[in-house]
């Protein structure tokens, strides 16, 4: 038995690896590789992969500690700042997507039950395909990275809610005491974590660190611990994967946990997306070609659409509208378990589950290329969002009339915070830019000069003669934005000292040939050292050539 299943896994991968090369070379998501290998050794083609028991515990491990990195990389500060708006977008892409789903099956000809069921599955996005393409990307920190995680898991909580409204339905039990059940439990879980994160946590995390060793075995075993008393209490394993890992965010160990648990979260990830595959059941797609086409070119077109229409309208930047809103075009692995368990209480047939199936197919193969390039995109159709821009981009005014500033700094984000302090000391006029509404609002209430804009705008780099400033620094990690902001200043000959971010060397060394002085890779430089750096280098351009990456 033991012998059997080693051979499965390995047979399992090696078809997964064979695959994830043919598709790497074609330049497509690695995500697409482990899924189709799900469908080819699932039970609808090859039936290879039999022991679903063992890989469906495995898949389970992977989501959880997808999820407890992502809440290694978050703080109580982060989700405050990202609360509001990832409430209001999950809540209402969840409401308006519903609603069209519903017009769209009813005029389909689905009765109204099951164009019901229809509307709210194909509402929910999938938190985990979005979550690795984000990481791959290295774009879980930015602004729309945040937002997206944040509503993404308003959208969970809101899934595992109707769940448990399905099962409180076969078993008799009312909608409101479920609520009042599960509230409570909330209020008395989240200061039991918060008291154990600040009081108990830091104290056995100074002793566990002084091995290596022991502080992984301590992470993993703080994962599944957490995870698991959540899960006995009602919550899922995912909400405790994440509640675990938030737990930790906030000690100075966190990365170190982070690169020790990547392998394995990777490892097990793959399992997921391959048992994921072989869930998906190809039979009868001839019959569902219309609503399959219906249904996909609402999810691709509407979700993102209403995504970015709401924080538009709570005052986001359309570029960030727009890269969030890519990121919610696919249906989620709770459609197929809101389906199934639609099935299992005789509300729906068993050919819904074959339309959705060809749904998530469609959906999740187009959307993982969105993700991927969806700066690039934007970037090319950017035009189309001209009427949703800003027309007074200014926060603190900073009128055509002054002159302009000496100093420009892109991104009050996190290292921007810790540049702007070194830059209050240089005695040279500065201006803060950032199309996130929550850290023009802090610069605000500090007195702080701001601007609201894109960086990656022609347009308004020109307005604030971004081309007449003396240093420029730009702390976004996006290498479309560095080298928008590159390209602008050398079309004006631009001959200040400018600094930009960038993920990788590779990119760095784009940005140097486009004239860039000095190019911040976060993952080698931290935002406390390079304040140090700037406060001796100042603003003098030769300065900076001898420190190059």
């Amino acid at each position: 038995m033991l012998e059997e299943l080693f051979f499965e896994i390995g047979i399992v991968l090696i078809i997964a690896a064979v695959i994830a090369m043919v598709l790497y070379r074609l330049r497509q998501p690695l995500i697409i590789a482990y899924i189709i290998t799900g469908i080819l050794v699932g039970p609808g083609l090859f039936a290879i992969s039999t022991s679903s028991e063992i890989f469906e515990v495995m898949s389970k491990i992977g989501v959880a500690f997808l999820l407890f990195t992502v809440g290694l990389g978050l703080n109580w500060r982060n989700i405050k700042d990202v609360g509001g708006i990832a409430l209001a977008t999950g809540v209402g892409q969840v409401l308006l997507c519903s609603t069209i789903g519903f017009l769209i099956a009813t005029a389909l000809g689905y009765d109204s039950l099951t164009s019901i069921y229809l509307a709210v599955a194909f509402s929910f996005s999938s938190t985990i395909i979005i979550v690795k393409l984000l990481m791959d990307k290295e774009d879980l920190d930015t602004l729309y990275g945040r937002i997206s995680v944040g509503f993404l898991l308003v959208q969970d909580f809101l899934a595992m809610l109707l769940l448990l409204v399905l099962s409180s339905i076969e078993s008799g039990a009312t909608l409101e005491h479920i609520l009042t059940f599960t509230l409570l439990k909330v209020v008395v879980l989240v200061p039991v974590f918060w008291f154990v994160s600040a009081k108990v946590l830091p104290h056995v995390l100074n002793y566990v660190a002084k091995s290596q060793e022991l502080l992984f075995i301590f992470a993993v075993a703080w994962c599944f611990l957490v995870a698991s008393l959540l899960v006995a209490v009602g919550f899922g394993v995912e909400i405790g994967a994440l509640i675990a890992g938030v737990t930790l965010s906030s000690s100075v160990y966190y990365r170190e946990i982070n690169a020790r648990i990547r392998p394995l979260r990777d490892f097990f990830l793959v399992i997921f997306f391959i048992v994921l595959g072989t869930r998906l059941v190809l039979d009868g797609f001839s019959v569902n070609i219309v609503p399959t086409i219906a249904f996909s070119l609402s999810i691709l077109l509407c979700n993102p659409i209403i995504a970015m229409m709401i924080m538009r309208l709570l005052g986001y930047h359309p570029r960030t509208g727009f890269l969030a809103g890519t990121t919610v075009a696919q249906v989620s692995e709770f459609s197929f378990i809101l389906i199934m368990a639609g099935m299992a209480a005789g509300h729906v047939g068993s050919e819904i589950l074959v339309l959705a199936t060809a749904v998530g197919l469609v959906t999740i193969t187009i959307s993982s290329f969105l993700i991927e390039h969806n700066d690039k995109i934007y970037e090319r159709i950017k035009f189309l969002f001209r009427p949703l821009e800003p027309r007074h981009s200014l926060s603190i005014e900073h009128k055509r009339s002054h002159k302009p500033a000496e100093i420009i700094l892109f991104g009050f984000h996190r290292t921007g915070s810790e540049l702007l302090r070194t830059i209050c000391k240089l005695s040279r006029s500065y201006v803060v830019v950032d199309f996130d509404p929550v850290a023009i609002g802090e610069l605000a209430k500090l007195g702080e000069p701001s601007v609201y804009g894109d960086a990656g705008d022609e347009n308004f780099l020109e307005e604030i003669k971004a081309d007449r400033a003396r240093l420029i620094v730009s702390t976004i990690p996006d290498v479309t934005i560095s080298l928008s902001i590159l390209t602008f200043l050398k079309v004006r000959h631009f001959r200040g000292t400018v600094i930009v971010s960038a993920h990788a060397s590779e990119e760095a060394k784009k940005c140097y040939e486009l004239g860039a002085t000095y190019v911040i890779v976060p993952s080698v430089l931290s935002g406390k050292k390079f304040s140090e750096m700037l406060n001796q280098k100042k603003t003098v351009k030769r300065a900076w050539a001898s420190q190059r990456v």
